[in-house]
């Protein structure tokens, strides 16, 4: 293939590898700005059209078979179902989804296997030799998101898929997925407040910025939404005579007994609109085959496996610590779900609240005393052991941690589960750099000004509900604070994440009768970073 030349514009560096090299060079893609600049052109929605053009995308792009989602919740999900059953239908399937949590690679899935680094490197060349070629003052080289996006064009165009699914970044109407003129269906996800500094303070204002995606006479599907988005994407869909349906929550009785696979039972929600994408792709694609789109009485055989074998890191994912966890019952287990919404933050608060439950239940005979934080359960060796919930939290500076930590607290206490401790550390992963290399090391003078305000929103928290906690920081985790930058009652800040997962383990070691369960969440980039330090 053509493109297996590229790379002419790289510069050469022993000490890298030609992936690393890559990485090197999309990370200086990377800008600090995070909406549009109309004073320069390079930032204007108009342009990337200009960039098609350059690549001659254009008429690939209109051949394309695209399903394009959008929404503030659940893309990912809806997306992965919807490319899970369409290949179980046997179709050749491309997948465009963001952030990656481990490598920039994930963002690009091929029949459900993520690039490899020989096609990667190939269409990654390709694309940025021949816009440093054509690029100039005027028409700048693309931000590194939109890089991603018309890369992922050029890779399911040369790949020649036979479905492509794509992902909105950010929004909608100005995404760089949307240079999509004429996709065969599209998807809106259940909506809610985040990035409400570039999308509007109001539920209407975010819907209208995700009903940018509809197109004129394409059908569109949403989930059961608040009244206010609902009249928002209705008014945007009549001015595009676009077919609006609400697609209906999947029926579990469905699965035939089995479960999806993606854990919490919000998936039924993303699991409904994933179906009534494929079964409107399929039948606007001339494949009618056996689909059911009201999901009325039976699902057929490729939805039901597409649905149940469906997998998605860092959603729901439940990661015992191998580091410690060897033939023993698991004594360290890290629960990752990359809420960062006051909405995601209910709906992991109760996955976690129900998965602690159903987990122990598996490793041991578990049994709940009434209002009790602690859990007690008889262990394999008949000696007792009990569980402890801890909290492992950070979360972007643009987000409220005044609407995330009460409805994560609330959540878990009324499913009577309460953390002996929050634990508050800064992000691994640096905003400029993509790859390892983005992984710093400990920094002793790093900034945790942030963590500390994130702390001291806890520790107020923990003191108004100090009544309806039955009692305070165990034993088990009052020892050796030594490694945290600030110990309160409730919570501490670590320098780094490497340090917090020491001081757990250390825990582990010294107790050996407890079983420690951590939620990892508030940002998916703080879940890649302790998928990247766990699982290695």
């Amino acid at each position: 293939m053509a493109e297996q030349e590229g790379g002419n514009g790289s510069p050469n560096s022993s000490s890298l590898t030609p992936y690393e090299e890559a990485l090197e060079v999309l990370s200086s893609l990377i800008i600090r700005r995070t909406r549009a600049d109309s004073s320069n052109l390079g930032d204007q929605f108009e342009v990337l059209f200009e960039y098609l053009k350059m690549l001659d995308l254009e008429k690939p792009i209109s051949n394309m078979k695209i399903i394009h989602v959008a929404g503030t919740k659940g893309k990912g999900s809806t997306c992965t179902f919807t490319e899970s059953i369409l290949r179980n239908y046997g179709f050749h399937t491309g997948l465009f989804t963001s952030p990656h949590l481990i490598d920039i690679r994930e963002r690009f899935r091929l029949d459900g296997v993520d690039i490899s680094q020989e096609k990667f490197l190939a269409y990654f060349w390709w694309c940025y030799d021949t816009l440093k070629e054509k690029t100039d003052d005027n028409i700048p080289m693309p931000n590194y998101f939109r890089f991603l996006a018309i890369l992922a064009f050029k890779i399911f165009a040369a790949e020649k898929v036979d479905v492509a699914i794509m992902e909105v970044g950010l929004g909608g109407k100005y995404d760089a997925t949307n240079v999509v003129r004429a996709p065969i269906v599209c998807g809106i996800t259940s909506l809610g407040y985040d990035h409400m500094e570039i999308l509007g303070n109001t539920l209407g204002e975010i819907a209208g910025e995700k009903a940018g995606i509809f197109k004129d006479r394409i059908p569109a599907f949403t989930v059961p939404q608040p009244d206010e988005a609902v009249h928002v994407l209705e008014e945007k869909a009549s001015l595009l005579n676009v077919p609006l349906q609400v697609a209906p929550p999947l029926d579990a009785k469905l699965l035939n007994g089995l479960t999806l696979g993606l854990q919490g039972e919000h998936q039924y929600l993303n699991a409904g609109l994933a179906v009534a994408l494929c079964s409107t792709w399929l039948k606007r694609t001339g494949h009618f085959g056996d689909t059911n789109l009201e999901q009325t009485n039976t699902l057929s055989e490729q939805i039901i496996k597409g649905l149940t074998s469906a997998s998605l890191q860092g959603r729901a994912q439940i990661v015992p610590d191998q580091h410690i966890n060897n033939e023993r019952s698991n004594e360290l287990v890290f629960f990752l779900d990359g809420a960062h919404s006051p909405e995601s933050m209910q709906v992991c608060a109760k996955w976690f609240s129900l998965a602690i439950k159903e987990y122990n239940l598996d490793q041991t005979l578990f049994h709940q005393q009434p209002d009790e934080a602690v859990k007690m359960h008889n262990g394999e060796s008949g000696v007792q052991t009990k569980s402890i919930q801890i909290l492992l939290f950070n979360c972007l500076t643009v987000r409220d941690p005044q609407l995330l930590l009460p409805h994560l607290m609330k959540t878990c206490a009324d499913h009577g589960v309460y953390f002996k401790k929050a634990l508050f550390v800064p992000s691994l992963s640096v905003y400029n750099k993509v790859g390892s290399q983005a992984l710093t090391p400990s920094d002793p003078n790093v900034d945790l000004s942030w963590q500390f305000a994130l702390q001291r929103v806890w520790e107020n928290l923990m003191q108004d509900n100090q009544g309806k906690s039955t009692e305070v920081v165990s034993e088990e985790l009052k020892d050796d604070m030594g490694m945290s930058a600030s110990n309160c009652e409730h919570s501490a800040v670590f320098p780094s994440l490497p340090v917090a997962i020491k001081w757990l383990r250390d825990r582990v070691h010294q107790n050996r009768s407890v079983r420690f369960q951590v939620l990892v969440t508030g940002s998916l980039h703080l879940v890649g970073d302790m998928l990247k330090l766990v699982k290695k």
